[in-house]
Parts: structure tokens; C-alpha cells; sequence
């Protein structure tokens, strides 16, 4: 069945812009901030250890430090420690499995190690009833928006990070905290607003050097991400006709029981849409986490969604595009905490032999969140659907207010340099 428009796949695909640069020749490389001979890069992959597959956005602490990251969409990590720091572990985590500690004198004989995690269990109350209609429960879930999440608009900061890698290379970072105009979930034409509070990029990565991509909309695409708020992206009603929809299991998440609702795009479907899985909070019915991907078996209807324009010769060939958002809870009402789209894909060349590998990331993490001060905000200040972040900012470091993060460090967790910024910039009011 080929539908009306494949909206969500337009809406939610980071929208890459591919020019050719004025020169053929390819730039020196530079390495990124910090001195090697200090440090020690540990790598590995992050998989189930039942099925085999890779687990894209598994968390990696350094157990007594505040160094983080996460797996990336093939499950791959990559995480830098100091020498001296007499660090002993990794903790891996990921949602539905086991904690794992790891000492990192695994690492030793294999910098790349695999890692593998086992499915957790949960005793289920005897008093659960276990719906058998997961259509049914979706519109249970639809129709407790209005109890569970705010009724009220609010304003937002947040900590918005986006880069791009050929390879394993960096060749594009930027980071900015913002402020969110965030309308209410219960009037869909009130529409989220972003402006830059405070924004840089990184001169210390490897240029490109026949191909430039940029990130078109930056944190308005990665705000998008919202599913709750924006429901044509996955769960107005009218996705039935798209989507099957099937409860998996039941898990626990913050001592919370959960419902796990798979989806895939009916078979019958022929545009791009998505495949994944939805957490509902069992008491209140309430999404607290989704998880999916972009169905890119049709390459060219894929690469359709994602390239806004490029230049002749060049094919661009999706394969991968992940998606990740989460909520939390204050006061028995859930609020929009993180937002996570990364997007991997080739680009070959006619009458070349071998093709490049390149990879997208954005992270929007939420740090404070008032019902003081609501103001949208005027077009003139409105970060825009059609602006490019790394145009909008510049190469500097303020050490008044990026304090002690004045080292953009991509590999580590937006957590963990969130953590390290000065925290008066962090919230609205101060």
C-alpha cells in the first residue's frame, strides 16, 4: 500500500545539506584537545548476550569518576581515561538488561573488546493483568496524555550537541545550551521554540576535504523527537492502518513496571516509516521511553527523507538511522528529558572505487525546566527549521561560561559534560 506521504520520516530525518567545497585538496589533519601521552582510549561493542545484536545507546561509566559515554548506533563505545587516575571499571547499562562491571584490565590483550549483556528479569505481581490488545492499549495511552503530562506551557535550557565522522575521524563538532519555549500537550498548534543562549564549535578535528555535510535544523529536528508532543510521528490513531503493534514484555525501570510495545510498518505499507519499542509506565499508562529506527530497506525512498541536495555524481545511501527519547518524572507528571538521533550512511562517487563511511549524531539533554517567565520567543531570535548550528556559532572558549568544560570531548557522554559546566548557565532563573 503506498500511502499519502511518509510525514514522520520527513519530520524526524536529520536533514543533511551536501556541497562540494572550493578545493580538491584535502586538509592537514589536526587531533583533537588533549595530550595522548596522558591518556588511555578504551574500545570495544556493547551486544545481547542472548541474540548477538548490537545495543545502540548502552551507557559506559568509568566507575569512580564522572566519565561517560554511550555506544553508538552499531553499538560501538570509545572511552578515554587518565592514566593516573586510578581507575579499575567500566559499568555498561542498558535498558531491560543487567548492570556488567568490567575491569579494565580486560582491555589489556584486546582494546576491543565485545561486551555482552544478558536480559534482566522481573517477578510480575500476581495482581497484573496483562492486556492482550496492543492497539487497544495504545489508545488507552493516547487518551491519558492530558492526565500524565503538562497541560501548561514551560520554559526549558538545554545542553544540544550535534557532530559528524567520516570513519572514525570528527570532522564536524558543535555544541550550544539553548532555551525552549515548550507548549502544552494538549494544543498540538502550540509548537516548541528554540534560541541560542550560548553556542561553539571545535576547530580541532580533521577537515573534509571534497564533501562538506552540515546538519540542517539542528535542535528543532532533534526536539522533534518528543513523540508525546508531536503524535503524527508515531502514535496518532490513524497509525493503525501502518502499524502492528505487539506487547513483548514486562520490565522494570526505576522500580517502575513497565509494558514493552513493539511496532514495525505493516508489510503491506511501501513508504519509509518506523520500526521500535515503546515503555509505558503500567500504572498511569504513560511513555517514559521509545527507542526506533527508520525503515531504510527502500535506499532510494530513505535517502529521499534525509538529502535536501547534492551535488551530481554523488550517491548517498542510508543504512542506518537510529532514534531515542526519554522522560521523566516530577510531581506524577512526565516532562521531556532527552533526545538522541544518530544517522549512518555511504557516499560513493561515479568512476570511484571505493565509497566513505559517514555518521551523524545530535543530543539534546534537558537541564532545567520552570512554569516562571513564559515567553515565546520573536522570529528574529527563533533558531529555525532551515539554519545550520555550526554556521550560527563560533570557534571560541569563554572560560567565564563554559568554566571547567573548555575542551569539547565528543566521545564522553552529554552527561558528563553537563556535569562539568558552569551551573549557573544551567538554569533559567540564575
Amino acid at each position: 500500500m503506498k500511502t499519502t506521504d511518509s510525514f514522520p520520516g520527513m519530520m524526524l530525518s536529520l536533514l543533511l545539506l551536501a556541497l562540494f567545497t572550493l578545493s580538491t585538496k584535502p586538509a592537514t589533519a589536526q587531533e583533537l584537545p588533549g595530550d595522548s601521552t596522558q591518556f588511555i582510549t578504551y574500545r570495544g561493542k556493547v551486544s545481547d548476550a542472548k541474540t548477538g545484536r548490537s545495543l545502540p545507546f548502552a551507557t559506559v561509566e568509568a566507575i569512580g569518576s564522572s566519565v561517560a559515554t554511550v555506544t553508538n548506533i552499531d553499538g560501538d563505545f570509545s572511552i578515554k581515561l587518565p592514566k593516573d587516575a586510578g581507575l579499575a571499571q567500566l559499568k555498561f547499562s542498558y535498558i531491560g538488561f543487567s548492570n556488567l562491571l568490567v575491569d579494565l584490565d580486560r582491555f589489556k590483550d584486546n582494546r576491543n573488546l565485545t561486551v555482552k549483556l544478558s536480559p534482566s528479569s522481573v517477578q510480575i505481581r500476581e495482581i497484573t493483568i496483562r492486556p492482550h490488545d496492543a492497539s487497544k492499549l495504545m489508545e488507552d495511552v493516547l487518551s491519558n496524555i492530558k492526565r500524565n503530562y503538562s497541560n501548561d506551557p514551560m520554559m526549558m535550557r538545554g545542553f544540544y550537541r550535534e557532530t559528524i565522522q567520516r570513519r572514525r575521524n570528527y570532522v564536524s563538532i558543535s555544541e550550544a545550551v539553548i532555551d525552549i519555549f515548550k507548549g502544552t500537550y494538549t494544543n498540538e498548534f502550540q509548537i516548541d521554540q528554540i534560541k541560542l543562549f550560548k553556542g561553539r564549535k571545535s576547530a580541532d578535528v580533521e577537515r573534509m576535504d571534497t564533501v562538506l555535510f552540515k546538519i540542517q535544523g539542528g535542535p528543532n529536528t532533534t526536539i522533534l523527537l518528543d513523540v508525546v508532543k508531536n503524535p503524527y510521528i508515531l502514535l496518532s490513531t490513524e497509525f493503525n492502518n501502518i502499524y502492528d503493534f505487539q506487547i513483548n514484555e514486562i520490565m522494570s525501570i526505576d522500580e517502575k513496571l513497565h509494558y514493552v510495545i513493539a511496532f514495525k510498518q505493516k508489510a503491506y505499507v511501501d513508504d519509509a516509516y518506523f520500526h521500535g519499542r515503546l515503555y509505558i509506565e503500567m500504572d498511569n499508562l504513560a511513555i517514559t521511553e521509545a527507542e526506533f529506527e527508520l525503515n531504510v530497506e527502500n535506499k532510494e525512498e530513505a535517502a529521499r527523507l534525509f538529502i535536501r541536495r547534492k551535488p551530481m555524481g554523488m550517491t548517498i545511501i542510508p543504512e542506518r538511522a537510529a532514534y531515542h527519547v526519554k522522560y521523566t518524572i516530577e510531581n506524577d507528571r512526565w516532562y521531556f528529558s532527552y533526545a538522541r538521533a544518530e544517522v549512518k550512511f555511504k557516499v560513493n562517487w561515479k568512476k570511484k572505487l571505493f565509497n566513505t563511511n559517514y555518521s551523524t549524531m545530535s543530543e539534546l539533554a534537558i537541564t532545567d525546566r520552570t512554569y516562571e517567565g513564559i515567553e515565546k520567543f520573536a522570529a528574529r531570535e527563533r533558531f529555525k527549521s532551515s539554519d545550520i548550528l555550526n554556521e550560527k556559532v563560533y570557534v571560541f572558549f569563554d572560560r567565564d561560561f563554559w568554566d571547567g568544560y573548555n575542551v569539547i570531548e565528543p566521545d564522553q557522554s552529554i552527561q558528563s559534560a553537563i556535569r562539568r559546566l558552569n551551573r549557573k548557565f544551567l538554569k533559567r532563573n540564575e
